[in-house]
């Protein structure tokens, strides 16, 4: 049986949906849980050379991660992937993980959470971004972003890797 739904399909042109600096990165919203009845979040990350989150796990969100342009390393466990364009990264849900863009040039992503629910973390620990050009704003305040991250399903677990 197919139900309806209230949702309506839509287009987000390249460039648009709402634009936020989150820890330092460029990340662009384009599909929001709800406008997938809270099932999927797809956000356009835009990550400057070197970067790399604190180490983290997501209690509740698988997290899928197509690299649009440039390179990284994801951590995951005790497993290590490098990752160039093209490429898909799944990183589960539970499993401690983060990554490291290379030092070369900025990594550009689409990534995928299911369920949804990672638009509202970087809008609550995030600030519109009025310019859109790398690099962003000043530091990141690491109790604050705790905080934030347990209050939205994530544990901060460690530190960033480094080259």
């Amino acid at each position: 049986m197919i139900e309806t739904t209230d949702v309506l399909p839509s287009l987000v042109r390249a460039g648009d949906g709402e634009a936020l600096w989150f820890l330092g990165n460029l990340v662009t919203t384009k599909v929001t849980g709800a406008q997938t009845h809270g099932q999927l979040t797809v956000v356009e990350f835009l990550n400057p050379p070197g970067f790399a989150p604190p180490l983290h796990r997501h209690r509740d969100e698988d997290e899928v991660f197509f690299l649009l342009e440039g390179s990284a390393q994801f951590y995951c466990g005790d497993i290590t992937l490098d990752a160039g364009p093209g490429d898909v990264v799944l990183l589960p849900r539970g499993l401690a993980h983060s990554f490291l863009v290379s030092e070369h040039a900025p990594l550009r992503t689409l990534q995928l959470t299911t369920p949804a629910g990672f638009e509202e973390f970087a809008r609550a620990a995030g600030e519109p971004a009025i310019r859109r050009e790398l690099p962003a704003s000043g530091p990141v305040d690491p109790g604050a972003l705790a905080h934030l991250a347990d209050l939205h399903g994530v544990d901060i677990m460690g530190p960033p890797p480094t080259h």
